[in-house]
Parts: structure tokens; sequence; C-alpha cells
């Protein structure tokens, strides 16, 4: 039986999915998009909020430039089939990455901090929440910077099987 290639699966995660971890996977999916990698990228929230499911306005804007449009982004719930599907999931604190092992042990092989992940030292992203648009500015510098990194350290194969 002929197993078929299935893109490298990577989920990206915050606490509601409208900043970090939305921005984090816009730019991870353009990435792949603009070098034909066979990557498949979603971003969830481990605090969802039904009532805040929209992408905070700043990070909207700073994406804009380089074509990437999240307007019709919606937040989605963290949950166990995040963990079973997705080869790879980056948080952005310790606190999220505490909370993912609390509830899903089994998820520990492959839950890292973004930061560390691409660089290899246990930063965490700060949450623009709330901050000034320079604020946002700064945190769209970071994980604009880490994406590339963090992309280049998936495997080269397109696709597992």
């Amino acid at each position: 039986m002929t197993q078929i290639a299935t893109p490298f699966r990577v989920a990206f995660v915050d606490t509601g999915n409208t900043g970090r971890s939305m921005t984090a996977a816009a730019l991870a999916q353009w990435w792949a998009s603009q070098r034909g990698a066979d990557v498949q990228v979603i971003s969830r929230a481990l605090d969802f909020n039904p009532y805040n499911v929209t992408p905070e306005q700043d990070f909207v804007k700073l994406l804009a430039p380089l074509g990437i449009d999240v307007s019709a982004h919606r937040a989605a719930p963290f949950d166990a089939s995040v963990v079973k599907f997705s080869d790879l999931i980056l948080v952005m604190t310790p606190a999220h990455r505490d909370r993912i092992l609390a509830d899903f042990p089994e998820a520990k092989p492959k839950v890292f901090l973004l930061f560390e992940y691409a660089t290899g030292e246990a930063e965490e992203v700060l949450d623009a929440l709330g901050q000034s648009p320079a604020f946002y500015a700064e945190v769209f510098r970071q994980i604009s910077a880490l994406i590339p990194r963090v992309m280049e350290r998936l495997p080269k194969n397109s696709g597992r099987r």
C-alpha cells in the first residue's frame, strides 16, 4: 500500500489567537508559499474568547505591506486535535508551554517556545495587546526575525510519509 506524503504541520499558539500566533502563522505561511515549502500552518488560542476573535488591527496593518491580508482571520481554540495532527507546536511564552503540557503531556516532544526553537535562547515573545503602535511594531519585528529561522529548521523533504 502506498502512503501519501503529507505536509509538515506547524501550530502557533498564544493566549487569544488574535495577535502573536496569528501573525507568526501568517508570516510562516507567506514564507512557505514564497519557497514552495510543503508546510501547513495554523494558529490557536489557549484562552479562546468567543467575543474577541478578530485580529488586532495593528498587526493587520503591519502585515499588509507584505501583501498579507489577515482581516478574515478568526481566533480558534487549542484542543486535542491540534496536539494529534501537529508535527510542531510553537508557543509564545513558558506559561503557554506549561499549560499545554499540563493538559496534554503527550505533546512534550513537539512543544517549543517560538524564540527557543528559532535561536536556542529561552526567551518569550512579548504581548502587544493594548500597547502602543510602536510596541506592536517591535513585537512584529521580533516575530518577523524568528519565522525564517524556524522555517529553515523544518524538515527539507517536502512532506512526511
